[in-house]
């Protein structure tokens, strides 16, 4: 059995050179050499030294042990749990979602966002994405020009997804508030978009309302989604517990695989999917994948997709494999051990960002 304590833990802060996407890829080294990689935010160097005081010398078995002591840090905690995953994945020679109870599923259902503010742009974004091979693209609602909107932004956001239709009567749909709007603009196009029988309506208002969403909820069949900004396995546990949300979104590089799984649990019972938001760069990805293969309730997994080609390089340049190409509105699951992916770390040099 090979040395697993921990030797060495690494950071490496990356930004994307067209969107300014930025992510830090963490590395964590054991005694014996094997090295296991993780992902989230940006973080600070304070935190990055509290996490090595934490975790060096440890065993990386004793995952949930070091992910206690790490809690003042969530995005540092996130990224070592997985790293910690990969590398104990890559001794045992076995993917993530083997060590996590084997896979629930053979591919994963992909999702992304259309780029652009107007029709036009998400429509000819519409058109790329699909090709790029996705089934199910998330569309922003119009951007709100004053607090209360009325009929007349109902009618607006109503149209725009009636052309994407037309254009891609193949395609399913979520549409995204970003919790930008009121409790009752919310309300009326959760109704308005009922015939369209959309994925589900996300993040429609804030979350901090908790009566105005039980109103939004119990007034349309529309699915709705919450979490992406969510700190608290707590916040989810209310939402379920009043039975207001439909799909679970908890972020994957603020909570990480082994969190996600124990909030997907609590939502089972609820008979409710889970969603994870991703917003980082391709070993998020990996990442994301093997969560995906071991939940049961897993709906569909979100993946960044860069406009620019700058950007798209990048991420082709961090990983040997491609992880973030869909097949007919799929990611098929990586088989290697570990997270099943080769890091090229060449290219941390050439995206780095200095950690302050």
């Amino acid at each position: 059995m090979p040395d697993l304590a921990i030797s060495k833990i690494d950071a490496f802060a990356l930004r994307e050179p067209v969107s300014k996407r930025a992510y830090t890829v963490v590395r964590v080294v054991t005694r014996s050499g094997i090295t296991g990689y993780g992902e989230c935010g940006l973080v600070s160097a304070a935190d990055l030294e509290r996490t090595r005081a934490a975790a060096l010398g440890r065993e990386a078995t004793a995952s949930e042990s070091i992910a206690r002591d790490l809690a003042p840090m969530p995005r540092l905690r996130a990224a070592i749990n997985m790293a910690v995953l990969d590398l104990v994945g890559k001794s045992a020679k076995a993917p993530v979602y083997q060590l996590l109870g084997g896979p629930t599923r053979a591919k994963a259902r992909a999702l992304a966002r259309l780029w652009g503010n107007t029709d036009a742009s998400l429509a000819a974004s519409l058109e790329r994405v699909r090709a790029m091979g996705f089934r199910a693209v998330v569309v922003p609602t119009p951007v709100p020009s004053a607090r209360n909107q009325g009929q007349t932004f109902a009618l607006a956001s109503v149209r725009r997804l009636e052309e994407f239709r037309k254009a891609a009567p193949d395609m399913d749909f979520v549409l995204d508030g970003d919790g930008s709007l009121t409790p009752g603009d919310a309300s009326t196009l959760a109704a308005a978009f009922e015939r369209f029988h959309l994925l589900w309506f996300d993040e429609p208002c804030r979350v901090g309302n908790l009566s105005a969403i039980r109103k939004i909820s119990s007034e349309t069949v529309t699915p709705l989604g919450f979490g992406r900004s969510l700190e608290r396995p707590a916040d989810f546990q209310e939402l379920l517990r009043e039975q207001v949300i439909d799909v679970v979104r908890p972020d994957l590089a603020f909570y990480g695989i082994s969190q996600i799984r124990r909030i997907a649990a609590l939502a089972e019972t609820y008979y409710t999917a889970v969603a994870p938001n991703h917003l980082g760069g391709p070993i998020g990805t990996a990442a994301a994948l093997h969560l995906a293969a071991s939940l049961p309730n897993f709906f569909i997994q979100q993946i960044p997709l860069p406009e620019a080609d700058e950007d798209r390089r990048m991420r082709a340049e961090l990983l040997a494999q491609t992880v973030e190409k869909p097949v007919d509105g799929y990611f098929p699951l990586p088989s290697e051990p570990g997270l099943g992916v080769t890091v090229r770390e060449q290219a941390f040099e050439k995206y780095a960002e200095r950690i302050q």
